[in-house]
Order: C-alpha cells, then sequence, then structure tokens
C-alpha cells in the first residue's frame, strides 16, 4: 500500500508543484506529474531515513511536504537541465 500511496501523493505533488513553480515546462504537465511521482519517491525515501517525512502509508502532513519538496527540486533540476 506505501508504494500506491507515494504514487497518489506523487500526482499530488506534482500539480502542486507546476502551481509553486509556474512556467513553461518542455514536458508539459505529464512530465510535471511524472516528475511530481518521481520527487514524491526520492522525497519520501529521504523523508523516511531521516525522521521527517513520517511514514510512507500515510496521508500526513509531513508526507505532503516532504513530497512537494522533493517534486520541487526535480522540477527545478528539470528546467535547468532543459535549458
Amino acid at each position: 500500500m506505501g508504494i500506491l500511496t507515494w504514487i497518489v501523493l506523487g500526482l499530488v505533488a506534482g500539480i502542486l508543484a507546476k502551481w509553486i513553480m509556474p512556467g513553461r515546462d518542455p514536458g508539459g504537465l505529464i512530465v510535471t506529474t511524472l516528475i511530481g511521482i518521481a520527487g514524491a519517491f526520492v522525497g519520501g525515501y529521504l523523508g523516511t531515513v531521516t525522521g521527517f517525512g513520517g511514514s510512507v502509508s500515510d496521508f500526513s502532513l509531513g508526507s505532503v511536504v516532504t513530497a512537494v519538496i522533493g517534486a520541487l527540486v526535480l522540477l527545478a533540476l528539470y528546467r535547468l537541465i532543459k535549458k
């Protein structure tokens, strides 16, 4: 159930990351959403390792913040690479 939770959370994180960092991305909404999913996995893993993000099987505020931060970092890196 944890992986499915992070996929759904990643979708939300991708949309929030796009809302926080508006702009014309080379891949559009679909790529931004996929980056959000990847960011949720990376952020969730790092948050779990460091103890910040909480459990990967819940929708807590810490999990959402961790996923959005991960998505923002990956979105910023994607924009730097695609320039």
